[in-house]
């Protein structure tokens, strides 16, 4: 599975950007997916619902289908090989982008924005390939402008021809 990882402050945009990515990358024909991780345990269920019930009895997996969505539930810790559970539902796309899981293994772009603040990751980790803001700040990786989506998006693209190929 081809993933980025687009990490970041609390509040500096990491959301909105793979928004903003994925139309980008979609409007390209790019299949594109995405993931987000989060630190903290969220409940993704509904208690009480038939899905929450079946769970909490001990299936594990457990689904959800409708008409439209399909939901799954794996009891599994979110480290580094959680994606290689997750590479065969992810099979079909050219780019994943992963929001968050810093102190995972993998291609990192940063987010960065001076007045959200906290100082620039990248000024304190060696594993970030590029940032992205509209500020200015002394690093050795590449700054790449946020507000320039196009351009972002092409800068992914090539990111991810770089690391993994075509």
């Amino acid at each position: 599975m081809k993933r980025i990882h687009i990490v970041g402050r609390k509040k500096h945009g990491k959301t909105t950007l793979i928004v903003d990515l994925v139309g980008q990358l979609r409007a390209r024909q790019v299949r594109v997916g995405t993931i987000k991780h989060t630190a903290h345990a969220h409940e993704l269920d509904t208690p009480g619902k038939d899905s929450y019930r079946q769970r909490l009895a001990g299936a594990d997996p457990a689904a959800i289908v409708t008409p439209d969505l399909v939901g799954l539930y794996v009891h599994r810790r979110a480290d580094a090989d959680c994606y290689q559970h997750l590479a065969p539902m992810f099979s079909a796309c050219d780019l994943v982008l992963v929001e968050g899981h810093l102190d995972c293994p993998g291609v990192k772009v940063e987010v960065w924005r001076q007045d959200a603040g906290g100082p620039c990751l990248a000024l304190e980790r060696d594993d970030i390939a590029a940032v992205v803001t509209d500020d200015s700040v002394a690093v050795d990786v590449p700054l790449w402008p946020r507000s320039d989506v196009a351009a972002l998006a092409g800068h992914i693209l090539a990111l991810a021809e770089e690391r993994f190929g075509s």
